[in-house]
């Protein structure tokens, strides 16, 4: 390889600076998109120029931005799928493993997705990562900046580090998110690996409904009735709201519980509520494995709350073999 490098005129450090700077830009114009296509359901007639001063891309200049734009027949609003990918060239895709999936249980899958909020003339991102089973939210993140760093790696590793102090295990679990780079950004995708955690994608926004449906939760019934005037005020009532939702907010599907209820009183019965039509299979923990949530008393439920997938679905669904190296 050193050889080649020589031959090309290029040192092998140049070479490899070259080729993650093409891995930034590839994975920003997969969510730019994303964050395009929300950014016209809110301003159908906002112009592209407009649209790069408030997104401010890390990896791409005005005109660049323009050109993208362009080239994506994102220049007005038009009736076309919600995902398009701009280059199949080191862009990875994860099979959908949700579509005929029954969700019966917490940490069987997790949800994703990112979204923007406008303040003071420009737009900020927050990344959401909620249990599709119970709605608690385990894992969000506001930043500047749209990078893999400042999104999705600080709201999955604190989603992670909330189901350790739970004593949780991972195994088995499905990480399902859009086709955002930031998703399959090999940083991203070591960490999911780390832990065994099955990534999923979506082609189309109705496919990752319980997370598009909490950006607009957060957004449109909290947010968005707060004195807000800087990222410092915004970052404050984010932590707010997130705890609210978690801890306040009942749920239909929960029964009008609270996720967190719903969370306690799972754990704690070792069931599902009683208008479920089935009870998940509980196997016994590893010994040492005891978690025992507020209201639960002396009783500790010593229960698999991973529980695993059916092996031939896991078999049927498994993701295509990604090197993250």
């Amino acid at each position: 390889m050193n050889q080649l490098y020589k031959s090309i005129g290029v040192s092998k450090q140049a070479f490899h600076q070259k080729m993650d700077r093409l891995q930034l830009m590839h994975s920003e114009q997969q969510q730019l998109m994303v964050l395009v296509h929300q950014i016209r359901e809110d301003h159908p007639t906002m112009g592209a120029r407009d649209m790069y001063f408030k997104l401010m891309p890390e990896s791409m200049g005005r005109d660049a931005f323009e050109d993208f734009c362009k080239s994506e027949n994102l220049m007005s609003k038009k009736t076309k799928n919600w995902y398009r990918t701009t280059d199949s060239t080191g862009v990875v895709r994860f099979d959908n493993l949700l579509l005929d999936l029954i969700i019966d249980h917490i940490n069987q899958v997790w949800q994703s997705d990112i979204t923007y909020y406008e303040l003071n003339g420009r737009f900020y991102y927050i990344t959401f990562i909620l249990d599709a089973y119970s709605r608690k939210i385990l894992g969000y993140k506001l930043s500047k900046r749209l990078t893999t760093e400042h999104t999705t790696l600080p709201a999955l590793n604190m989603a992670i580090i909330q189901r350790m102090k739970e004593e949780m295990r991972l195994d088995n679990l499905i990480f399902h998110s859009d086709g955002g780079g930031q998703y399959y950004d090999k940083k991203f995708l070591r960490l999911t690996a780390k832990y065994n955690i099955i990534n999923s994608m979506c082609g189309y926004a109705w496919e990752n409904g319980k997370a598009e449906r909490l950006n607009g939760v957060i957004k449109n019934n909290y947010l968005k009735h707060r004195d807000i005037n800087s990222f410092e005020d915004l970052q404050k009532e984010l932590d707010r709201s997130v705890s609210l939702y978690n801890s306040e907010k009942p749920h239909i599907a929960l029964q009008r519980r609270t996720p967190e209820e719903f969370e306690n009183s799972y754990i704690c019965n070792g069931q599902q509520t009683d208008d479920e039509k089935s009870t998940p299979e509980l196997k016994t923990q590893p010994e040492g494995y005891k978690y025992s949530p507020p209201g639960c008393g002396q009783q500790t439920s010593e229960l698999n709350i991973t529980l695993e997938l059916k092996t031939q679905r896991l078999e049927n669904n498994r993701v295509k073999t990604v090197n993250v190296i």
